[in-house]
Formats: C-alpha cells, sequence, structure tokens
C-alpha cells in the first residue's frame, strides 16, 4: 500500500464511475484489516500511529468511492475539470426551471402522499442524472461537461435533503 495512491488504486479497483458497491465494500474490510491499529500493539505507538494514518486514509477512500456523486466529483478533479460548487453555480435554463418548480411543489406539498410523489420525481431525475454523468465520465471521457453534471447532482442532492426536512415537519 501506498499513500500516495489515488483512491481507485488503493482500493485496486478499475479508474471509473461505474463501480461495483459489493466489491468496494469487501476490499474496504480487507485493506482495514491489514490496516488495523491492533495488529500492530506489539510494534511500539510508532507502528500503531502509521496504523491510524492507514486506516483513516483507507475510510476516506471508501466514503469518496462508495458515493456515486463524491466518486464522480473525484474522478472530475483527477482529471483537470474541477467541480468548483462554491464559486460556479451557473446552470442550464431548463435545470433551473425544474429546480423552481420542484420547490414550489414542495412548499405546496399538504400530505406524505405529495411529499412522497416529489421524492420519487426527483429520485428519477437523480438516477437519470447518474446514468448521464457515467457516460460522460466512462464512454465520453468528457470531464468538464461531467463537472457540470455534478454541480446539477449537488443541487439535487441539497433538495432531497429539504424533501426530507418537509417530511419531519408534515409527520409532526
Amino acid at each position: 500500500m501506498n499513500l500516495q495512491s489515488n483512491d481507485f488504486e488503493l482500493f485496486a479497483v478499475p479508474l471509473q464511475f461505474a463501480q461495483d458497491a459489493q466489491q468496494l465494500a469487501e476490499r474496504w474490510k480487507a485493506l482495514q484489516k491489514q490496516a488495523h491499529p491492533d495488529r500492530f500493539a506489539s510494534q511500539g505507538a510508532a507502528a500503531q500511529r502509521v496504523a491510524m494514518q492507514w486506516s483513516v486514509r483507507i475510510n476516506e477512500a471508501y466514503q469518496r468511492l462508495k458515493d456515486p456523486l463524491k466518486r464522480a466529483a473525484y474522478l472530475c478533479e483527477m482529471h483537470d475539470a474541477p467541480i468548483r460548487a462554491e464559486d460556479n453555480t451557473a446552470m442550464p435554463t431548463a435545470f433551473l426551471m425544474e429546480q423552481m418548480e420542484w420547490r414550489e411543489a414542495l412548499e405546496d406539498a399538504q400530505s406524505q402522499t405529495d411529499v412522497d410523489a416529489l421524492d420519487d420525481q426527483v429520485g428519477s431525475a437523480r438516477r437519470t442524472m447518474l446514468a448521464r454523468c457515467q457516460q460522460l465520465l466512462d464512454v465520453e471521457r468528457d470531464y468538464a461537461q461531467a463537472a457540470q453534471q455534478v454541480r446539477a447532482l449537488m443541487f439535487v442532492a441539497r433538495f432531497s435533503g429539504d424533501i426530507d426536512r418537509r417530511r419531519e415537519q408534515l409527520g409532526q
């Protein structure tokens, strides 16, 4: 293992968006078993510290690889297409209109059924966007367009959180 390896190298998986979640989980368990600080208890504090660093590194990589949005962002960054979500919020007009419609529907939602219907609609859009992201990253290798798709997916993820909060409000 090399601390300088990228996450894909560390997990010995292909450098691509499409990943097998079960394979990632199995590899994470195997890597954690190798690097667990308890395995180095007899080797002293320095060895345990290094093992702890490895354990943290493995966990961080796993969190990035198992989450499709984080994985897509990581691939974009690796290929010199920074996400820059903090300062690049430009989105296509159609996407912004859809966001406005979703927001209005969420505000108008009076029941769990209304919220569930909107959640289904947003979930469907998210799946479509993730499929497009996979196409852009793994087939077309258009990292700049994929970065734009990732920014849009970040909007959708935040909105999904708003849906969850609305669901809680209605449940009280």
